[in-house]
């Protein structure tokens, strides 16, 4: 399969890579890391990075505006994207051919070819995986600013290494890309370093979370809370593992009300929650997903089922 991607790269001269909604460091690391590869490894081709811009994640990348014509007969890769519904920018249909790479479960098996790999730690993993395919069949070679991409994508899904996704491959994987020449204090800062109002808004989630006596836990943001503490619902993204430092705790979900919507980001320490996320519009992995309800009497709906889960677990 690696070597089907990579033959068929080689046959287009207009690549275009998507990603999914609401990135995070590995869509951002999967997307542009690949895209990096590309360009260092065919200088003639032509290579685009496509998506909503997510300014807390500038410090990595950042995609471009290209117009409607230029899908017209390009190569479509999407990293990290399980579902056609989350493809930020659905101009990748578009596309000429459409090349699907992940490690979510494949609920949605879309494009013309996909390779799909659960037990990865991240899609920058696999992205790297691929790198050490073509190095061998293509001569590719590694770029600093690839390697600085790649490992940020695989220190973000893997909560810096903390999660069970985390395998030896991810840590062999991660000894290489420490040997090419980038900062990492500067890049975990970056990642990790969190505004005094984010900070207050983590106090605020401390001192008001709900757990029962099975270790099931939520917390509600809603829009005055946000508006309170002036934190956007994309900032939040970096307070959703905190609740796992909680002794006892077996899942939690962090609601974020969002205009007319809202995200449902559930965690796990043990029982299989993706389930629960797909019965609310959303999926994932199986210990972190993501939903959406659409008032807060359907949240309560997804607070009782998670209670249960735990419970039963």
């Amino acid at each position: 399969m690696k070597r089907q991607i990579i033959d068929t790269i080689q046959q287009y001269e207009t690549i275009i890579v998507h990603r999914h909604v609401r990135p995070d460091p590995d869509a951002y690391g999967s997307q542009c890391g690949l895209a990096e590869l590309i360009r260092v490894n065919y200088p003639n081709k032509t290579v685009y990075t496509v998506g909503e811009h997510e300014e807390s994640l500038a410090f990595l990348a950042q995609p471009q505006q290209i117009q409607d014509e230029i899908f017209e007969g390009a190569l479509i890769l999407v990293t990290d994207t399980a579902n056609t519904e989350r493809i930020d920018d659905q101009r990748y249909k578009k596309g000429a051919y459409v090349i699907k790479i992940d490690h979510h479960p494949n609920d949605d098996a879309y494009g013309e070819l996909l390779w799909v790999d659960t037990n990865a730690s991240s899609c920058s993993e696999m992205i790297y995986e691929l790198y050490e395919e073509a190095k061998n069949h293509a001569n590719w070679t590694m770029s600093d600013e690839a390697a600085r991409l790649l490992f940020a994508g695989i220190v973000g899904d893997t909560g810096r290494f903390l999660f069970p996704s985390a395998s030896e491959k991810t840590f062999e994987t991660a000894g290489h890309l420490v040997s090419y020449n980038f900062n990492r204090s500067e890049l975990f800062d970056a990642m990790y370093e969190m505004d005094r109002k984010l900070l207050h808004l983590q106090g605020y989630i401390n001192q008001n979370f709900t757990m029962d006596e099975h270790g099931a836990a939520h917390i509600k943001i809603t829009e005055e809370v946000l508006q309170e503490f002036d934190v956007t619902p994309s900032e939040t993204s970096l307070l959703v593992g905190s609740l796992g430092n909680v002794k006892g705790i077996c899942a939690w979900i962090i609601f974020i009300e969002e205009n007319d919507t809202i995200r449902v980001r559930l965690r796990s320490k043990g029982p299989v929650i993706n389930t629960l996320a797909k019965k609310y519009n959303g999926g994932g992995h199986p210990l972190a997903s993501g939903a959406t309800a659409y008032s807060w009497a359907e949240a309560d709906q997804v607070i009782e089922e998670l209670k249960e889960i735990c419970k039963n677990y």
